[in-house]
């Protein structure tokens, strides 16, 4: 297993994962529930940078790897999904938005390995589309996070309801992602169903 400053920043973002969930979890006479709220949001945009510096630093030092490319991917998912499930839970979001991300996530995972195992994964390459779902919903978290505090503004903003329509915003994106990536596979996918008959 190849070590270096990008793959420790990505070990770093799988450590923090459980911080997002788990602050929730201490007992109120430690910390108040807008304190937890606050520190969950602080933690979350903490993992968020690292996801963005240990992309960029593995590229400008070209120390790019199989086994970064496999941890970084499944960090990102587990941060989401974490966080929710978190939001769920506080009914921030509707949980037919957390169904959709997480399903989506896990049927373009499982499309994507079988892809290269075949030897065709460029097909499945990451779009223009899930790059901007991605930063709706990196976008949206934070805000819905911050939001149980009950602390929903910064002066005219209301930053649940921004979080909130860049959540549905990021659900849409989703939909229309997945398909664009089945639609790419699709050829491949009747392909082998067709050997198979």
């Amino acid at each position: 297993m190849p070590f270096n400053i990008p793959i420790l920043l990505t070990w770093l973002r799988v450590a923090l994962i459980p911080l997002v969930v788990g602050v929730f979890y201490l007992p109120d006479a430690w910390m108040s529930l807008p304190a937890k709220a606050i520190a969950s949001t602080a933690i979350f945009v903490v993992a968020a940078v690292t996801d963005w510096f240990d992309g960029f630093l593995a590229r400008r030092w070209n120390e790019t790897s199989a086994f970064g490319a496999f941890l970084d991917p499944v960090a990102d998912k587990l941060m989401v999904a974490g966080a929710l499930l978190v939001l769920v839970e506080f009914t921030q979001i509707n949980a037919v938005i957390a169904f959709i991300i997480i399903g989506r996530e896990i049927a373009i995972s499982a499309l994507r390995e079988w892809m290269a195992q075949i030897g065709a994964s460029k097909s499945v390459a990451v779009s223009s589309i899930g790059k901007i779902k991605t930063v709706a919903q990196m976008s949206a978290i934070p805000m819905l996070l911050y939001s149980v505090s009950g602390d929903t503004g910064f002066g005219p903003v209301d930053i649940r309801v921004c979080g909130v329509i860049l959540m549905w915003i990021a659900a849409a994106l989703t939909v229309w992602s997945m398909f664009y990536y089945l639609r790419k596979a699709w050829p491949l996918i009747k392909e082998k169903a067709g050997r198979m008959v």
